[in-house]
């Protein structure tokens, strides 16, 4: 009985304190019960002889594991305590065994419950993933790789800086996909057919990404299929995360999220600004059916139109005013390339806006505010009347030899050639004739 008794004592000392049932059952029976002679000797409780004597042993192994606010302390008092009563059970006996395998759930919330200062580096570095360790206790966040909470008071967790990949220290040497960035940073191209299915056939039946077993009939595990690459995944590498779909919006202009996968969720985001679509050469019909973006490319012409004016302009260059566009550098690079994140700002109306402002802020400033740029326009030299013409007026046309400005309405109702271009012939002529200048060479 000196085993039982030390089983009981311990159970009185530790009792969970959020076991609300247990403990009115026990306030009902002392509340019942007459008042314990004092100079009567404590009689230790005994246990009912119908109950086994390894349910008191399974409430002490379970201490430590029924709840997570635990400290360290009561882990390491439960694993004693385990011990003890692995080595007092018979040997080979199936409440031995069970007894081993609580010890080990005990031995690995300990482990768990580690201090996240405590021998864990801050950086790491696996798969091209480059892991700095979170210093922020209350934010809650789910672990990648394991699909778990992450308590950041109690646990050690790190955060890629490439792709934002979280997951537990412990799940670090367990992550076998390489970092998403070094994929946007080798190949920044999109899949650009429509969810490019190719059967659970082609897979072997295998999530795309862990390669585990997965069936349609969810046995063992669901197949969930990624939108974006038409592949599929397990419920741990899918959780039905939402995105936009660059092929959808390309050829059907179709700006409703559909359901991918984390790999593709990751990638979609990490290349949502970056400017890889040649929307002519995809699918020149679109600008047919959307008058926005026809819009846009002239406001863009525009602007590279511009661009020259306050390069060679010492006000705009100190004032800056081409950094106006820096989230979208592009547009005073090209005209062709436009990214996802461009295409839902033109969808929902933000980009024509935008686009406008810093298009009347750039011409106010040559046409306008600064006397260096307004010496750079021309007159039309068809009908030299009107004013100062500049080549990003709605009304004027460019020659596209010589680059002159002139009215739109002067350029084609002229059937001769462009004055300038005239003039610059007969000049080249004049010096290959001028046989003084071959004496002077």
């Amino acid at each position: 009985m000196e085993y039982d008794e030390k089983l009981a004592r311990f159970r009185q000392a530790h009792l969970n304190p959020f076991n609300k049932q247990l403990s009115e059952q026990q306030h009902e029976q002392r509340s019942g019960e007459e008042a314990p002679d004092p100079t009567a000797e404590e009689a230790p409780p005994e246990l009912s002889p119908a109950e086994p004597e390894f349910r008191c042993t399974e409430c002490v192994m379970d201490l430590g594991l029924s709840e997570d606010h635990f400290s360290r302390p009561v882990l390491r008092q439960a694993i004693e305590e385990c011990k003890q009563v692995i080595l007092e059970l018979p040997e080979q006996s199936e409440k031995q065994k069970d007894a081993v395998v609580r010890l080990i759930h005990l031995r690995l919330k300990l482990q768990e419950l580690k201090d996240p200062n405590e021998d864990e580096p801050n950086i790491r570095v696996l798969l091209e993933h480059r892991f700095y360790k979170e210093k922020s206790k209350s934010v809650k966040q789910t672990c990648d790789k394991c699909n778990t909470i992450i308590w950041g008071l109690i646990q050690t967790w790190y955060t890629c800086t490439g792709c934002y990949y979280r997951c537990h220290s412990k799940c670090l040497n367990l992550i076998s996909k390489p970092c998403v960035r070094s994929k946007v940073s080798h190949q920044a191209e999109y899949e650009l057919n429509i969810c490019p299915e190719t059967g659970l056939d082609s897979q072997d039946y295998r999530c795309a990404e862990c390669r585990a077993p997965i069936s349609l009939r969810g046995v063992p595990s669901e197949a969930r299929q990624c939108d974006y690459t038409g592949q599929y995944y397990c419920s741990h590498c899918h959780w039905n995360d939402l995105a936009v779909i660059p092929a959808r919006i390309i050829h059907n202009w179709d700006f409703e999220p559909r359901k991918v996968s984390r790999c593709s969720m990751r990638y979609l985001a990490l290349m949502v600004s970056r400017p890889v679509l040649r929307l002519r050469e995809i699918n020149p019909l679109l600008f047919n059916f959307v008058e926005e973006l026809v819009e846009i490319r002239k406001l863009r012409q525009d602007i590279l139109l511009m661009k020259p004016y306050f390069i060679t302009c010492k006000e705009a260059m100190e004032s800056r005013l081409l950094l106006q566009l820096q989230d979208r550098q592009h547009f005073v690079e090209n005209d062709e390339m436009y990214s996802v994140q461009d295409l839902v700002d033109v969808h929902v109306g933000r980009l024509s806006c935008s686009l406008t402002e810093t298009h009347t802020l750039f011409a106010k400033h040559i046409k306008l505010d600064c006397e260096r740029c307004q010496a750079k326009g021309f007159v039309c030299e068809l009908c030299r009347e009107g004013d100062v013409l500049f080549p990003f007026d709605s009304h004027t046309s460019v020659c596209t030899d010589c680059s002159a400005v002139f009215h739109r309405d002067c350029y084609y109702d002229n059937s001769t050639t462009c004055p300038k271009c005239a003039r610059l012939t007969l000049r080249k002529r004049s010096l290959f004739q001028d046989p003084g200048l071959d004496v002077d060479a």
